[in-house]
């Protein structure tokens, strides 16, 4: 696996043209293609199997390698190997295959292997709507796996994103060797749309920082000894030294293992904040949203300018780390924040976390598989200024 080079001529002839009309799914496949994903290890599950099947057909003809496993449990941990190994690896799924990579999630954060994990959300609990999508799993990116750890996770609202934030997940996840979840949902991955592949010289491909992690001890991110390079370091899920040797009657180890774990990641907060405002210069209501539910959000903002209300959005496309000072700085300016999502309210419960002074934060669910109507988000406006 280590001896992929990535290919950006290679590349450009399987994509094709710069311009094209495609599903948020297979855009999602580009965007690995373009980051260097050089293995993708997954199971089909509605509405994520177009992303195994364009991958399967697309990856060998840049040199990478597509393996279709017996489960999501065999998923994740096969492209956990194949990072070690030197691959830049992803994997798809739908949310009960989400929930079974819970433990091997875990693992990856706590062996600080850079994977991506490519979730398109459908209802649940269980099997529940696997054809509709759904966003009820915002809050298992960041509370699924057990222990204490920071996850990065990253939510498109239309199929250029799906392209777009998958490249910065592969970068995200070499940057911070932690694994990277772009939180899709099954309206996004089945919407088609036009998108524009980037050039080469636009593109901010980071690569893995490869050595020995003794080297420098003071670095929050250590260097990545990737198998067959000749590095002797031990790579376990138990609570390890600096030589990754198990420590697990240690306290103070455990406490300096899992801060450094965390710290990482909190310490960039601000840095990795990506948010997309939109009329809140003089807002004095607005939406928090994210994916698919911001898309008649921002349709409902609109319509609410041209009737003199002043309201305006704060999109999130990047959920975790969470962007706490942004809704601090919206809930000092706004009266009420309205947070519409397609589940009973999670990302809610972060916005009233952090909102300040007297801001009144209201949960707008809606679930079923559909999105809301703009003409509901209109309506909730309306009743918000009178």
């Amino acid at each position: 696996m280590h001896r992929y080079q990535r290919d950006p001529n290679r590349i450009r002839k399987v994509l094709g043209n710069s311009i094209q009309f495609m599903q948020g799914d297979m855009a999602c496949v580009y965007g690995g293609l373009l980051a260097g994903c050089s293995f993708f290890g997954g199971y089909p599950i509605t509405p994520a199997t177009e992303i195994a099947e364009g991958m399967s057909s697309l990856l060998p003809k840049v040199g990478g390698m597509y393996l279709q496993m017996e489960d999501e449990i065999a998923s994740i941990a096969a492209i956990i190997g194949a990072s070690w190994a030197g691959a830049k690896s992803m994997t798809a799924t739908s949310s009960p295959g989400f929930s079974l990579m819970m433990e091997n999630y875990g693992y990856a954060a706590m062996t600080e292997t850079p994977c991506v994990i490519v979730n398109v959300q459908r209802g649940g609990p269980s099997t529940g709507l696997p054809t509709l999508g759904s966003q009820g799993d915002m809050m298992q990116a960041r509370w699924g796996t057990h222990g204490d750890f920071e996850p990065i996770a990253l939510c498109p609202t239309t199929v250029q994103e799906c392209l777009d934030l998958t490249v910065e997940s592969f970068n995200l996840a070499e940057r911070y060797r932690t694994p990277v979840c772009l939180m899709m949902d099954g309206e996004i991955g089945y919407l088609h749309a036009r998108i524009v592949i980037p050039p080469e010289e636009s593109l901010t491909i980071v690569g893995r920082r490869q050595g020995d992690p003794r080297l420098n001890l003071s670095e929050k991110v250590p260097l990545f000894p990737t198998f067959g390079h000749g590095y002797h370091m031990f790579i376990t899920g138990l609570t390890h030294d600096v030589n990754g040797l198990p420590a697990t009657f240690d306290q103070k180890e455990h406490e300096r293992l899992i801060t450094r774990l965390t710290t990482k990641i909190t310490d960039d907060r601000e840095k990795l904040t990506m948010v997309e405002r939109t009329g809140l210069d003089d807002a004095e209501v607005a939406f928090v949203s994210y994916g698919a539910s911001a898309r008649p959000a921002m349709y409902a903002v609109n319509r609410a300018r041209e009737q003199g209300i002043k309201a305006g959005i704060l999109r999130l496309k990047l959920i975790w780390p969470f962007p706490i000072k942004e809704i601090e700085q919206l809930s000092e300016t706004v009266k009420t924040i309205l947070v519409p999502e397609m589940n009973l309210g999670q990302i809610v419960h972060a916005v009233r976390e952090y909102a300040v002074g007297n801001c009144n934060v209201i949960s707008l669910p809606k679930i079923g598989g559909e999105t809301h109507h703009p003409q509901e988000l209109l309506n909730y406006l309306y009743k918000e200024v009178q």
